[in-house]
């Protein structure tokens, strides 16, 4: 291949430390791609003010051969809604000069998101006369900008090389926009084996301070209304009628935060669900594996990560009909699919979950196809296709 450097452009990216862990799974990602290259350079505008919002600071970093940086650059509010072009305009002008600043080489431009970052690549593409991939990785902003035929949208999606979409479903979506077929590639999201080792049930429990008899499910998301916690409530609502050893674990912070334990107080349910509220990395495979079952009750999702994590450790997940489980969750074996929405459905998919012998080897073994490695290797077929 003659790519030798990659620019890799990106809305979020975590720190050094990962403490702040915006969009993770693109550093995920390039854990494995960066072997591919010489060197790999991460841009990631920031626009004065956001720090204080996310209460972190970001400061440039290198490890190994990938080198991040965290452009500062004025931009208003305003522009979030109207004049986007010259929020364009703005976070291009940062980049283009810290490229000069840092004297940057490279030949191929990935892009993740449409919007900006997408926008701002193929304004550089005309400067640096090199190859964009843009990975789309969106699903209620996707759908909108494009029911809405959003003229930027349109015309950043027709002016790259390539697109990526993580699930198969969405590609008739960017023909209809203008986007030739031949440059549309499914390629999905993945997982880190390494942070997903098989740990014991009971010994994870042991840790969590958890009953080895009580019938644990869990979710981990953002909580609101698109996730759909709140139909997972009304669930174990009429499970715990006939068999009150169910514990769900809810993970996850977000605006519905104060709703959803209202609707836990009202039901009674404050022995039989917990929100926890944010699970550090170091903890989540601890609960995947204490687990009996994983639900994503999502409304709709693009890919919907977690639920390749959950299965990595052997569990059946059990997932709405939200867009993407469905290309996951393939057969019976893997978990139940169910109708988004629906407590009723959800509850009778639990109750069969807990009364089904999974195969655990069986889904490990599935899953093993979404590790980033392999993933990474889809990746480079695509960029190889660019050369």
């Amino acid at each position: 291949m003659k790519f030798k450097n990659l620019l890799i452009i990106s809305n979020n990216f975590p720190d050094k430390m990962n403490e702040y862990i915006g969009d993770i799974f693109v550093k995920e990602q390039l854990d494995y791609l960066k072997y591919y290259f010489d060197n790999v350079y991460v841009i990631i505008p920031v626009p004065f003010g956001i720090e204080y919002l996310r209460k972190t600071t970001h400061k440039n970093y290198k490890y190994d051969n990938v080198n991040v940086y965290f452009p500062k650059y004025f931009n208003y509010p305003f522009f979030y809604f109207f004049r986007r072009d010259i929020w364009l305009k703005l976070e291009k002008k940062a980049i283009l000069k810290l490229i000069q600043k840092e004297n940057l080489k490279f030949d191929l431009i990935h892009a993740h998101f449409t919007w900006p970052s997408g926008s701002v690549a193929v304004e550089l593409k005309k400067v640096f006369e090199v190859p964009v991939v843009i990975t789309e990785h969106s699903h209620i902003t996707l759908h909108r900008e494009l029911k809405r035929k959003n003229k930027q949208y349109i015309k950043t999606l027709t002016s790259c090389d390539a697109i990526i979409r993580v699930n198969k479903k969405d590609i008739p979506l960017f023909i209809e926009a203008g986007v030739s077929p031949d440059r549309i590639f499914h390629v999905a999201n993945g997982y880190s084996p390494n942070k997903f080792k098989i740990i014991f049930k009971n010994y994870a429990r042991a840790k969590l301070g958890l009953s080895n008899s009580t019938k644990l499910v869990l979710n981990i998301g953002r909580l609101s209304e698109e996730k759909g916690q709140k139909y997972l409530i009304e669930a174990v609502k009429n499970i715990i009628a006939c068999n009150d050893d169910v514990l769900v674990i809810i993970g996850g912070t977000g605006p519905l935060k104060n709703k959803l334990d209202q609707k836990i107080k009202d039901f009674d349910l404050q022995n039989n669900i917990k929100l926890i509220g944010f699970i550090p990395d170091d903890l989540i495979s601890i609960w995947m594996n204490a687990c009996d079952l994983f639900v994503l009750p999502s409304l709709s999702e693009s890919f919907g990560i977690v639920q390749i994590e959950a299965l990595s450790c052997g569990k059946p997940v059990i997932a709405t009909r939200n867009g993407a489980s469905e290309e996951i969750i393939i057969n019976d074996k893997l978990g139940i699919l169910v109708e988004p929405k629906d407590s009723e459905d959800l509850k009778l998919a639990i109750q069969h979950a807990f009364d089904t012998k999974w195969d655990e080897d069986y889904i490990r073994n599935y899953v093993d196809r979404f590790t980033w490695a392999n993933i990474a290797k889809k990746i480079m077929k695509v960029y190889e296709k660019l050369s």
